[in-house]
């Protein structure tokens, strides 16, 4: 066996590691958030968006349990509660649970009877839930 011998030369001197700069570590967190802010505004309109289509489905659905409840009791019901509970004649409800009659931002559906050209109208004024309105806070009305 050899014996163990320590070497007197000077431990072999590092060179500078390669690595990022300050300056492009800062580039690459810009250039991550740019997309994560471009992908949040992509979602969170999606959601916008799909609250409209669902509040269209509703409206109709919902159009469908008055016409249902006119023909039960053979005349319209004075408000969207009478769809829940009712005492009228004929009545075979519930033909609506309390929660459907909220739009999906939680504001109440406006019904009017008799409606303008129609027997009845039956409306959800949209995100902001006032008349009118443009984009997500336009009216979605019965046809």
């Amino acid at each position: 066996m050899k014996p163990f011998r320590r070497s007197l030369r000077s431990p072999v001197q590092r060179h500078a590691q390669g690595g990022f700069s300050l300056i492009e570590i800062i580039i690459v967190l810009v250039l991550i958030g740019g997309i994560v802010a471009f992908a949040a505004t992509r979602i969170l309109g999606g959601g916008d968006r799909a609250k409209v289509n669902l509040a269209k489905a509703q409206v109709q659905t919902l159009a469908e349990k008055v016409q249902q409840y006119e023909s039960d009791t053979g005349a319209l019901p004075g408000n969207l509660d009478q769809l829940v509970q009712s005492d009228a004649t004929g009545w075979l409800g519930p033909y609506a649970k309390t929660t459907e009659l909220k739009d999906p931002w939680n504001n109440p559906y406006a019904y009017k009877t008799p409606g303008e050209d129609k027997p009845f109208d039956l409306v959800s004024y949209g995100k902001d839930g006032k008349p009118g309105g443009t984009s997500v806070d336009a009216d979605i009305v019965f046809e």
